[in-house]
């Protein structure tokens, strides 16, 4: 009944609509139910050599609304290391750090948790602190010490930061079958402590940032709009690796000045959105930075930011003169070669040296936080002695 030709390619594109349907239902389906069991199983087991904090004031403590179990894995290092109270005194710092996490086992559904985080906030006294950090995490929960143990020594211990996990899996695995529920989950929490936030005396409350880092930086993005904030800004975030998915961040790239590289595009005049990578940027921008203030940070050399499909079967614009330093000068375009080159580069992102691919280096956590908050009192010896206790400690 139908030409042969013609036949051909429906016969197989139905056998291949079957197979994916089958592969997808069946076998995937089992092996992220298997990664999920097997992650959940990590994720549950406590460590030896970390031990429940005894300050009430510390999330996990007895005296805590999230009981130690329920923090997870992530949760239990992150409130248990960060700077200590003598070493930021090094720093003239005076007070330790707030550091709250509710993990997923804490309550049933996102805004359950995000209301438990909120209570728990109020309870260790964190709007009572000069910087509150609103933290999304990786797919894992975890986050970057790089990133907040630094921004702890510039405040001197006057933060309080907040994050809250919303899957087991690996953000490679993340990604694709939990990336909705993150993004809820980032808007969940959002909702609430900018809520609560915004109903605070304004002379009174702390300045209110977002971070988040490669998955944990898309999901900040997907957190607010910027329609429900514009009557009452909060203070800027800082999205570090944002991964090539990011809309905002496309839309960056794909309005930059024409005289800026796509590794380090100019956006609009910076009077909001500013780009850094290790020769730093954030310092650049025909207007005056302004109160609401937007900062990437990330390095030419990660896969995760510049990942293309497009690069198929054109030359993606980061390869083009002229290219960052991290680039190397020998790597040349092929059709379909460069991808799966990329796709393999994603695979090792993370062990590349700190300051190249998607491993992010203290040093430049430092510069990118000291130009977004501007915290008082830093000299430039000071800095340097913050950046060479940084790379010591690594």
């Amino acid at each position: 009944f139908v030409p042969r030709r013609v036949s051909l390619v429906l016969g197989a594109m139905a056998t291949l609509a079957l197979f994916w349907g089958v592969f997808d239902q069946v076998f995937l389906t089992w092996a992220l139910r298997t990664a999920d069991s097997v992650s959940q199983q990590v994720d549950a087991r406590i460590a030896p050599d970390i031990e429940r904090p005894l300050d009430p004031r510390r999330a996990g403590s007895a005296a805590s609304l999230i009981d130690w179990q329920d923090l997870g894995q992530a949760g239990r290092t992150y409130v248990s290391s960060g700077p200590t109270p003598s070493d930021l005194a090094a720093f003239g710092g005076t007070q330790a750090p707030i550091r709250v996490y509710v993990g997923l086992n804490a309550a049933e559904t996102p805004e359950a948790r995000a209301e438990l985080a909120l209570r728990e906030l109020e309870r260790v006294g964190a709007f009572d602190r000069t910087v509150l950090l609103l933290v999304t995490p990786t797919g894992t929960g975890w986050m970057d010490p790089a990133a907040l143990d630094t921004v702890e020594y510039l405040q001197r211990g006057d933060i309080a930061t907040v994050a809250m996990q919303y899957s087991y899996l690996p953000s490679v695995l993340a990604l694709p079958t939990d990336g909705a529920y993150g993004a809820e989950s980032a808007r969940a929490l959002f909702r609430v402590v900018y809520g609560h936030w915004t109903r605070l005396p304004k002379a009174a409350r702390p300045a209110l940032y977002l971070y988040g880092v490669s998955l944990g930086a898309l999901n900040s993005d997907l957190s607010f709009d910027l329609h429900d904030i514009i009557a009452d800004p909060f203070s800027g975030v800082l999205w570090t690796g944002p991964p090539f998915r990011g809309e905002h961040w496309r839309a960056v790239v794909a309005n930059r000045h024409p005289a800026s590289p796509v590794w380090r595009p100019r956006f609009g005049d910076g009077g909001v959105v500013r780009v850094m990578n290790q020769e730093g940027g954030l310092e650049q921008g025909e207007g005056t930075w302004g109160p609401f203030r937007i900062a990437y940070l990330l390095y030419g050399s990660d896969p995760m930011t510049f990942f293309s499909v497009d690069s198929f079967y054109r030359e993606p614009a980061w390869m083009r003169a002229p290219r960052a330093f991290d680039v190397s000068p020998a790597l040349r375009w092929f059709p379909i070669v460069t991808t799966v080159q990329l796709i393999a580069d994603m695979a090792v992102a993370n062990t590349a040296p700190p300051g190249y691919g998607h491993v992010y280096a203290a040093e430049h956590y430092i510069d990118a936080w000291l130009a977004l908050m501007e915290p008082e009192g830093w000299s430039a010896q000071d800095v340097t002695r913050l950046k060479a206790l940084c790379a010591a400690r690594r």
